[in-house]
């Protein structure tokens, strides 16, 4: 059978880089608002379970409860993508990411410990989704510009990562003038967010760009590159591809989660508020998104495996700073979180381009979504850890042992630039 239209439209195929364009407007629009509210829960959320439970060993605890809801939330997004497309399995995520910072400041209202962690499992359903949106933005994008495209959606998460730790002490200070636990604060921001990204995503993300690539795909190369489009291409070895991007990706979110999840509880241990937190944690997601637009140059330019194997490298450097740093000091602090930003963000945007080489249309969504399932357990398991870790031995030594374990990427990609 051969499909000549879009989801959208009756007869005629859309022209690729219009949609394209259109995609990513409404996809930047999303991810400034789903900045905000994934950053409310990185700020505050150790701190708040720290003051709820009056023990550091477990400050760890929400940060692997919402990684742990987001690794739910991308098997169900991911499905949902595939069978129905982008815009309902985003739009679902963003909106159960919303209940769940309603069921925060609930629990924190209550002074319930139990709610709040089933509350911030039920949160990650945003942070997944945040990082499903990158996908989205690659669907139809030729190879050549595909991480450029991913780093477009990731970049608009700055604006509203940046202002929402910023805002914690403001919320905080509304919240309590509520009646609201200060340090739920962020969550009324987190809700709001959230609900509106929903709201955007339903309403303008039209037509859908995965049911557009695959219409386009189906209606074969000559259709498919209209408009000076460059025909969706993958490569030959996908097994191996996949293999390697979700590798990448799991380690520098592995050790990115462990060494940002404790930072706040580190340096409140040495006196400083939390406005000092937002000021670290708001650097931090700068570096992770901001320099998004360079890093996607870059890995399409020098290739994926270059600009992998340095996020390894950047990740030592940052793992090695934060454990020699003093804990009175909030500017080196801020640097080497920085540093564990950008090594994020290089092994994120490598990491993505070589799973959207490697995988078809037909199936893409579906892996996409249990890749991403690895990531999230992956952020749990640091997250969890890494409270333990401090406990038991101390901040620095959980940051230089997450800088050394970032350097398994290393040999991966060597293995893979020799095969080739």
């Amino acid at each position: 059978m051969n499909r000549t239209a879009s989801p959208h439209t009756t007869g005629v195929l859309p022209d690729a880089a219009v949609v394209q364009r259109r995609v990513l407007r409404v996809l930047v629009a999303s991810q400034v608002l789903s900045g905000a509210g994934l950053a409310a829960g990185v700020t505050v959320g150790a701190l708040l379970a720290q003051d709820m439970l009056g023990a550091t060993g477990l400050a760890g605890l929400p940060s692997a409860l919402f990684t742990a809801g987001s690794a739910l939330t991308a098997v169900v997004v991911g499905r949902v993508s595939q069978r129905h497309g982008r815009r309902p399995g985003l739009a679902a995520g963003y909106l159960t990411g919303a209940v769940g910072s309603l069921g925060v400041i609930v629990a924190a209202v209550l002074d319930s410990p139990v709610l709040l962690f089933v509350a911030l499992f039920v949160y990650g359903a945003g942070t997944a989704t945040n990082l499903q949106a990158r996908y989205a933005g690659a669907d139809l994008a030729p190879r050549d510009h595909r991480a450029r495209a991913v780093s477009t959606v990731l970049v608009a998460t700055t604006l509203g990562g940046v202002a929402g730790p910023n805002l914690a002490a403001p919320t905080g200070t509304f919240a309590e003038k509520l009646g609201i636990p200060g340090l739920a604060g962020p969550f009324l921001l987190s809700g709001a967010a959230y609900a509106l990204a929903a709201l955007v995503l339903a309403v303008r993300l039209r037509p859908d760009p995965l049911l557009t690539a695959r219409a386009l795909a189906d209606a074969g190369p000559e259709d498919a590159t209209a408009g000076g489009t460059t025909a969706i291409t993958t490569d030959r070895d996908g097994h191996g591809g996949v293999v390697l991007g979700a590798l990448i990706m799991v380690l520098t979110q592995l050790v990115m989660v462990a060494i940002m999840t404790m930072t706040p509880v580190y340096l409140h241990d040495h006196g400083h508020g939390t406005a000092a937190s937002g000021v670290v944690i708001a650097v931090h997601i700068a570096a992770m998104y901001l320099p998004s637009p360079l890093t996607g140059w870059l890995v399409d330019r020098f290739g994926r495996l270059r600009i992998a194997a340095a996020s390894g490298l950047t990740l030592l450097a940052s793992g090695v700073l934060a454990a020699t740093a003093p804990g009175d000091s909030v500017a080196l602090l801020a640097l080497a979180l920085a540093l564990l930003g950008l090594g994020w963000n290089f092994g994120l945007v490598s990491g993505t381009a070589i799973i959207t080489d490697a995988v078809p249309l037909a199936t893409r969504a579906r892996t996409q979504g249990m890749v991403d399932v690895s990531i999230a357990v992956a952020g749990a398991t640091g997250g969890i850890s890494s409270g333990l870790v401090v406990a038991a031995s101390g901040y620095p030594v959980l940051a230089l042992t997450g800088g050394v374990l970032a350097l398994a990427v290393l040999p991966a990609v060597a293995a893979t630039a020799y095969r080739r």
